[in-house]
């Protein structure tokens, strides 16, 4: 199993939502976060423009069977893509184990 951790825009969290889906992954987490980056984000109070290095951005908790890994990546990608400093990062981690807590199951099928 793989847990795959994405870091997008939040503008483009609906298209990945629906991606995912399509692709049939159903169940994630995901958190509001801000971050530091390369980009740099611009602001206008009061006819004031100004910058800030502190970006929103919505991280993603994907936990798959290996065999969903490709799909669940090309899925982020291709929908979260903007071409644009700041579209974000995908990281893949190993999973050894998952559980079921209602009847203590294990393994990949508990992510069915």
């Amino acid at each position: 199993m793989k847990k795959v951790e994405a870091i997008i825009r939040k503008s483009k969290f609906s298209a990945v939502k629906k991606a995912l889906h399509e692709v049939g992954v159903n169940f994630f987490s995901y958190w509001d976060v801000t971050g530091l980056g390369n980009e740099k984000e611009g602001h206008v109070y009061r006819g004031v423009s100004y910058s800030t290095s502190d970006i929103q951005r919505r991280y993603l908790s994907i936990v798959v069977n290996d065999d969903f890994e490709a799909v669940t990546i090309k899925a982020i990608l291709e929908a979260g893509s903007t071409g644009e400093v700041g579209d974000g990062k995908i990281f893949i981690s190993n999973v050894d184990e998952v559980y079921r807590i209602r009847t203590g199951e294990k393994g990949g099928n508990t992510l069915k």
